[in-house]
């Protein structure tokens, strides 16, 4: 992973291979004023070019929109041979540029120098060098830095044509590198961004190395390496203990359920306790309600919540908050064979309610029930719940914005932090109408709402879970289904495949919880 420091050093002066500064874009440009208008942090490298910055960069084509990289070599103006103009979008009035226009920046020009040794960020704080503003915006630059320089190269054999490591290490400027509130915030980063990038590992993992014992082998590994209590339920346990929701989803596949249970108590007394839930489903073929076969790779991510909770306890261990946290990872691998799971099914659930399983691909629900009333039995005083668990999610909030439904005041809570973190959510209903529909003739629930079909599917997912949490506990459903898994290409702190998505809010409501309850 690249390293990260920070360093007061005069950014002209700084001996690296390439400085960045932040570039805003003008509105409406005025005749013999500046094309572009150079952020605070560039002082000292527009003064070491005469003023002419500005004008250069705006040959080169750059306009200063959010993420735009420019290039221009020094030519011995400054230390570093390269000055790297990153685009903030117009400038922001009366205000720094927003945390996350920062943090897609950095990991855009992190991300464009890559083969580079080592880059130097002068992108700007804030008027106040150790007020709260300047914090959060050191967090958004080093998180972006850190995450835009990630990337996994697991199975490649030899190097890709025209294709470069990662930068080796990253110095963020401030004005004072040994402000001891600087320095507590930027081990905060590397904890929270080093378990980011454990989630993205898991979730870009082939499926044939990542099955549910693997899975649970791997989280048991990094988890009791951390300091954290680990509890792994095979599935001998699982049955003896009568988790059949998620037993039903892995009886079609040769490799067997887990539950993994990690535990989180700081010293002394905590004030409140979080239960985090995740699905893990290794692989989703769809089951006997098989899907279609294009895209069908993609379902290796079937298992980010699960990955995101694993990855959370990981931060948690590192940050030691006064808050007494457990996370549930349940494992499976939803398969179709002649031992699967069928539509017409009825399960006894963990906690003993009976499901009408009416299509086998709408197993997350089925093992997160089962975890559900597990992590119930902890008498946490939240809990949040994660997962890709619909294709609805994509449908109604895209690729980049979170479905989550749930207790309201909790959700208003859990969006916020989402927001402050860059990974938004969108709080969801669960209608009546959609809960009615799942009434079974043979059982307490339906898996589904049949006469909806895929209508408001991810409204259904939540309507299900919500049957399984404890009357009167908040909590929260995210479905990440979309912001999971990004496909297309890098932009700002993404790279291609796992994103690591919800690992930052989790790590910040549990952040909040220890600080207000």
């Amino acid at each position: 992973m690249t390293s990260l420091n920070l360093v007061d050093t005069d950014p002209a002066e700084l001996r690296v291979d390439a400085v960045v500064i932040g570039v805003h874009s003008v509105a409406e440009p005025v005749a013999g004023q500046p094309p572009l208008l150079l952020a605070s942090g560039a002082e000292s490298i527009t003064a070491a070019f005469d003023g002419r910055l500005s004008e250069t960069l705006s040959l080169l084509g750059a306009a200063g929109a959010p993420g735009e990289v420019t290039k221009l070599a020094s030519l011995g103006a400054v230390t570093a041979p390269l000055v790297v103009a990153v685009g903030l979008g117009p400038e922001p009035t009366g205000a720094a540029p927003a945390a996350e226009i920062l943090r897609r920046a950095a990991g855009s020009a992190v991300r464009a120098l890559a083969g580079a040794t080592n880059v130097a960020l002068s992108l700007p704080l804030s008027d106040d060098p150790g007020g709260a503003d300047a914090v959060h915006a050191l967090r958004a630059i080093a998180e972006g830095a850190l995450l835009g320089s990630y990337r996994f190269a697991a199975y490649k054999t030899k190097p890709a044509p025209g294709r470069r490591d990662p930068v080796d290490a990253v110095s963020v400027h401030v004005p004072d590198a040994g402000d001891e509130t600087m320095t507590v915030e930027l081990a905060r980063v590397v904890a929270v961004t080093s378990a980011v990038c454990r989630a993205r590992d898991w979730v870009n993992c082939a499926p044939n190395d990542l099955r549910p014992p693997d899975f649970a082998d791997a989280i048991a590994e990094a988890a009791t390496k951390a300091g954290l209590q680990v509890e792994v339920l095979d599935e001998t346990a699982l049955k003896e203990a009568g988790y059949g929701g998620i037993l039903a989803v892995g009886q079609g596949s040769e490799a067997p359920p887990r539950l993994v249970r990690l535990s989180y108590r700081p010293e002394g007394s905590p004030a409140r306790h979080v239960a985090l839930v995740g699905k893990g489903i290794t692989f989703d073929s769809g089951g006997v309600s098989i899907k279609p076969a294009q895209g069908m790779w993609e379902m290796k991510s079937d298992m980010a919540g699960a990955a995101a909770v694993a990855a959370t306890m990981l931060a948690i261990a590192a940050l030691t908050p006064n808050v007494a946290v457990t996370g549930y990872a349940a494992l499976a691998e939803n398969m179709p064979s002649g031992s699967a799971y069928r539509p017409g099914d009825v399960v006894r659930m963990y906690g003993g309610k009976h499901v009408e399983v009416l299509n086998t691909d709408a197993e997350g629900r089925m093992v997160l029930a089962d975890a559900i009333v597990r992590a119930g039995e902890d008498n946490p005083d939240y809990l949040v719940e994660t997962s890709t668990l619909t294709g609805g999610q994509v449908v109604a909030l895209g690729k980049r914005v979170a479905g989550l439904m749930g207790d309201a005041a909790f959700m208003d809570r859990l969006k916020k932090i989402g927001d402050e973190v860059g990974e938004p959510a969108w709080p969801m209903p669960i209608p009546d109408d959609v809960r009615k529909g799942m009434e079974s003739e043979v059982a307490d629930i339906s898996q589904v709402n049949a006469g909806m079909d895929r209508a408001g599917h991810m409204l259904q997912g939540g309507a299900f879970l919500s049957e399984f949490v404890p009357s009167g506990l908040p909590w929260a459903h995210l479905d990440i289904a979309g912001p999971a898994y990004h496909s297309g290409e890098p932009f700002g702190y993404w790279t291609k495949g796992g994103t690591g998505v919800p690992v930052r809010t989790l790590t910040a409501l549990i952040e909040d919880v220890a600080a207000n309850g």
